[in-house]
């Protein structure tokens, strides 16, 4: 019988389910819920991180959700969450100061839709051509390299915005042990959700000793109380300006490698080779992309908590996250919901942005490790050395209109100068 674009979902009540099984409608709305749950964290944090609007962002993961199940023909389950890829180029790209409002997004939007098309067509090539050149320019040495630049490249924020004063680092660093805390020592349930709990203790602790005890300054409800519980999103409109997109559009290369490690992760844990998917799947996250920075959204990716809560869970039934994305574009009209989010003080901001940005880096070390990378091998150590330090040192470039900032230098830089020094055949 000839396959139909979209799967037949087939009743499972039990044990795993696959991406072409579904659980009954109750126990899937509660688990698309879930995963909504558990991406909060990351979701919202990111446009914190960046200055973007939280409830613009979570709208449209929301809708970039859908666009990529249905690009992908509802085969792949994924969520997909604010990109962590785009903060260090964004940052750099509109001079974002780490707290409050960044004036500077629509130039920020240019160049995310810019990284957007470029992913995008990368994304048909790989349909065409398939994805194992992708696998020879970015092995796991220069793709882990270049994760290693980005944590790197970011460091500095993080430390600003916990180093205003003494009692903002003590909350900073409060909020990092109770990330830690929740990650390592809570129950099971509570584990897969440490930046959201973490984070929450951070905020509660700084609202007991600042609007109770007076030791700072107090957190501002006005705001929450002043604002609808539903609305439209503040939609922003893009500027396209040539510095700005040279400095963003690279972040499609970053893209592409963590969505095809994402992709070969969910296919070996669920039994189901996802590879004939994963140009489409390109295509579905660059579109995604590409509509939620004409509405004034961050890029988009798919999610390593996401793939947490189905390893945990052994659900894969790609209908959990219809569910999920309409959870999430539920939330984003709640103006009352987004305005409570913009009140999490600057120094638990800093401190979640410590874990987060040192868990970037150390993540280099997971692809390096997982995949038994050489370093005695003097190319490796070399491309891997150099990238890192022009990605954690922030070196741009400048090559006629194309402007790169430390990430773009980084990235482009380990490609090139591991294909450069390929050993010459004999």
């Amino acid at each position: 019988m000839k396959q139909g674009y979209f799967p037949r979902w087939t009743l499972k009540s039990g044990g795993m389910v696959a991406p072409d099984e579904r659980l009954p409608w109750g126990m899937t709305v509660l688990l698309g819920i879930q995963h909504v749950v558990a991406m909060f964290g990351s979701t919202a944090l990111a446009p914190l991180i960046m200055g973007f609007d939280p409830n613009v962002s979570i709208f449209f993961s929301g809708i970039g959700t859908l666009i990529f199940f249905l690009v992908t023909g509802g085969r792949v389950p994924s969520y997909l969450g604010s990109s962590f890829a785009f903060i260090a180029v964004v940052v750099a790209a509109t001079g974002y100061g780490g707290s409050g409002p960044n004036l500077n997004i629509p130039l920020a939007l240019g160049g995310i839709i810019g990284a957007g098309l470029v992913y995008a067509v990368l994304g048909v090539v790989v349909s065409f051509a398939g994805y194992r050149w992708v696998e020879k320019l970015m092995p796991p040495a220069v793709t882990g390299a270049v994760v290693a630049a980005i944590g790197l490249n970011l460091a500095p924020l993080a430390v600003k915005n916990v180093g205003a004063s003494g009692f903002d680092t003590a909350i900073g660093l409060a909020t990092v042990l109770m990330v830690a805390l929740v990650a390592v020592r809570a129950p099971a349930s509570a584990r897969r959700l440490p930046i959201l709990l973490g984070g929450l203790g951070g905020y509660l602790l700084y609202l007991l000793c600042a609007n109770g005890l007076g030791l700072a300054k107090a957190i501002d409800f006005s705001g929450v109380a002043a604002a609808a519980w539903i609305g439209l999103p503040h939609f922003v409109s893009p500027v396209f300006k040539a510095s700005a997109v040279g400095v963003i559009a690279p972040v499609a290369i970053i893209l592409v490698a963590e969505n095809l490690g994402h992709i070969k992760a969910i296919g070996g844990m669920s039994g189901r080779s996802l590879d004939p998917y994963i140009g489409r799947a390109f295509i579905g996250d660059a579109l995604a992309t590409i509509v939620s920075g004409f509405g004034g959204g961050t890029g988009v990716t798919t999610y390593a908590e996401n793939m947490g809560v189905m390893a945990a869970t052994r659900i894969f039934s790609t209908l959990l996250f219809v569910v999920a994305a309409l959870f999430a574009i539920l939330l984003g009209f709640s103006p009352k919901f987004g305005m409570l989010i913009l009140t999490i003080p600057v120094p638990v901001i800093g401190g979640l942005e410590l874990v987060v940005f040192g868990l970037i880096a150390a993540t280099a070390g997971h692809i390096w490790v997982e995949n038994k990378v050489d370093f005695a091998q003097p190319r490796t150590l070399l491309t891997v050395g150099l990238t890192v330090t022009a990605g954690a040192g922030n070196l741009a470039l400048t090559l006629g209109p194309l402007a790169l900032g430390g990430i773009g230098t980084a990235t482009f830089g380990g490609i090139l100068l591991y294909q450069i020094l390929r050993p010459k055949r004999a």
